[in-house]
């Protein structure tokens, strides 16, 4: 029988979404020429219970034969039985019509496959530079032993977890922490694998490798937290024993009663579950176009119904709530220079540097200076502590304070350099001709919708939650903007993935909001996960459930706000076809619906569950909601 069931499967593998749009068409014609009388071997309405109904009837049989599975494919199966036993063809090909259209809704909504882990495989690095007797090699990363000691140049990616021997550089750090700006190391540091090392060649000591390093454990974490989401079971699936129980009881009181086999199926016609298997596949797909319209792309076709029961909107920081690039926020002269010049002067300095820091100072100069750069000389650039430059014929330096201490500068007045610190700001302090001349300030800045959506989650009562692998002072100094009470700061993905967990067991639902590589297991873990499509990495988008393609965050409330009304639409939908299917039962019980007008009835509240469904096209969340 298993075999058979087999068998059987393979005969219902479809071609894709198009052969199903086919079919339908070709069987919503037969039954259109099938109601105008015009004739095809024995009735035109033969066609849509062939190409429409079969199928139904087979995977109905396959789900009972291997599981004992009952669906509502099984109520429809008899009803289509019973209508072709009797010669009512037309009630029979029209009762499967409705239902494939059903199925490919449905079929519509569903997420198209993700590569989401097979990404995250290839950041893998692949090779490492090994010392071993004095020579280097390059061999493969799952061959590099506990122990080993690796070189790694500037671009390269860190190919284990280690620690650095010798060298200073700067490590973008971003797959990791999700922080935007790298972070200068040197002696003593740890590194990670698969994060970036920036400038400076750099020796480490090997401590954790192959399946034990931070890549592999996070790709572990992806697969592992993507297993445990539950999928969602669609109503009429769910309610299909009680429907096909009532349907056949009452046919058969009916049949027993007034002995007329014609109101008994008239029954089974009339309870077919078309529009409760309608009502929510349409409101979904209209849930989804109105999202769509807003700039969300929603990948799976259950997301915006999990969405609507959301208590806790869990934030990373970095290109999310933020921009994600720094911006120069303040400027602190010593006294030997006014902060005009000071800016000009760490601008030439910065010109041909690559360290992202010294590009945003650049950039922030032309951007708020009409004014050219003023021209450097000598630039030299100083792995894990600045740059050295000749500006205008001064001798400027720009780095860290260990830059300072090195070239003998003694720190004069830094001002509220510790507070800019305390904040989460990065500082490069300036030196002019040997002496200190002053810092600047720069830290990521907050998106301008930031705080007003925030504030609208509030009032949707939805309670928001930072997460970031930001320092904490920066976490809370951006959490306090925002007006966000809960702050969990200096996260790796793993620590992520236990906040969401401690929440889940709570009993309270989880949407995360994220954009970095280090959000795709927190991502995946949540009820909900939303990655930010513009800035975000491929693989965030991949294991999320929605993207936010423009990622213009104020419309997060909306897209709640959408979900529960697309949910208060579905409960309609379900409560107009659940009455109307027991009226119509009790007409068919007294003979007053035969089986193609039943057909006709039930059709028409098919057509009444889309229309209602299709007004969430229109749908627009209150500014105040």
């Amino acid at each position: 029988m298993k075999q058979l069931a087999a068998k059987l499967e393979d005969l219902l593998a479809l071609g894709g979404v198009k052969k199903d749009v086919a079919l339908l068409i070709l069987s919503g014609a037969a039954l259109a020429l099938s109601l105008g009388g015009v004739p095809f071997v024995t009735d035109w309405a033969w066609v849509a219970i062939l190409l429409c109904g079969v199928p139904i009837v087979l995977e109905a049989f396959i789900g009972l034969v291997t599981e004992f599975d009952i669906k509502a494919d099984v109520l429809v199966s008899l009803a289509l039985i019973a209508s072709v036993c009797i010669g009512e063809y037309f009630a029979a090909g029209e009762v499967a019509f409705i239902m494939q259209l059903g199925g490919l809704l449905e079929e519509l909504t569903v997420a198209r496959a993700r590569a989401g882990i097979e990404k995250l495989v290839h950041l893998t690095p692949q090779t490492a530079r090994v010392l071993r007797d004095g020579q280097e090699r390059v061999i493969p990363a799952e061959q590099v032993q506990v122990g080993d000691k690796l070189r790694v140049l500037p671009g390269e990616t860190v190919p284990v977890d280690g620690v650095i021997l010798s060298g200073q550089t700067s490590i973008g750090q971003a797959v990791m922490t999700g922080e935007s700006l790298p972070v200068d190391k040197g002696p003593g540091d740890p590194v990670s694998s698969g994060t970036v090392n920036q400038f400076g060649a750099f020796e480490m000591a090997a401590e954790k490798v192959g399946e034990d390093s931070s890549i592999q454990r996070m790709i572990r974490l992806v697969q592992s937290a993507d297993a445990g989401k539950a999928k969602i079971v669609g109503l009429a699936d769910r309610w299909a024993t009680w429907i096909v129980v009532i349907a056949l009881s009452a046919a058969a009181l009916t049949w027993l009663v007034t002995a007329e086999i014609i109101r008994a199926v008239t029954i089974l016609v009339v309870f077919c579950p078309c529009s409760l298997v309608l009502a929510t596949p349409t409101a979904i797909m209209a849930a989804i176009g109105n999202a769509t319209k807003h700039g969300f792309l929603v990948r799976e076709g259950d997301a915006l119904e999990r969405l609507a029961k959301v208590t806790v909107v869990t934030f990373d920081k970095t290109g999310t709530l933020t921009y994600g690039t720094p911006e120069v926020t303040g400027v602190h002269s010593a006294g030997a220079f006014s902060e005009d010049r000071l800016f000009a002067l760490a601008a030439g300095a910065e010109q041909f540097s690559e360290h992202p820091l010294g590009r945003a100072v650049v950039r922030c100069w032309k951007d708020r200076r009409d004014k050219a750069l003023p021209q450097a000389e000598n630039f030299r650039m100083l792995p894990g502590r600045g740059v050295e430059a000749l500006v205008e014929g001064r001798q400027v330096l720009a780095g860290n304070q260990a830059l300072l201490e090195e070239q003998g500068v003694p720190l004069g007045d830094s001002g509220d350099a510790q507070g800019y610190l305390d904040q989460g700001a990065m500082v490069i302090y300036l030196a002019v001709d040997g002496a200190f001349a002053g810092f600047l300030a720069l830290a990521d800045t907050l998106r301008q919708d930031s705080a007003a959506m925030v504030a609208s989650l509030h009032r949707l009562g939805v309670t928001p939650v930072l997460l970031t692998g930001d320092r904490e002072a920066a976490a809370k100094a951006i959490a306090g903007e925002l007006g966000i009470r809960q702050v969990y700061g200096e996260c790796l993905p793993q620590e992520k993935l236990d906040r969401i967990g401690a929440f889940q067991e709570k009993g309270q639902l989880v949407c995360m909001m994220g954009d970095g590589v280090n959000d795709a297991p927190a991502l995946k873990k949540a009820h909900v996960g939303i990655a930010m499509g513009g800035v975000g990495s491929d693989i965030a988008v991949d294991a999320a459930d929605i993207a936010l393609v423009d990622d213009e965050v104020k419309e997060l409330p909306h897209l709640i706000a959408l979900s529960r009304r697309m949910m208060t639409t579905i409960k309609v939908n379900l409560t107009f076809s659940m009455a109307l299917n027991f009226v119509a039962i009790v007409l068919a019980m007294t003979g007053i619906l035969n089986p193609v007008v039943g057909a006709l009835v039930h059709n028409a509240g098919s057509v009444l569950v889309i229309v209602n469904s299709a007004l969430l096209l229109r749908f627009r969340a209150s500014p105040k909601a």
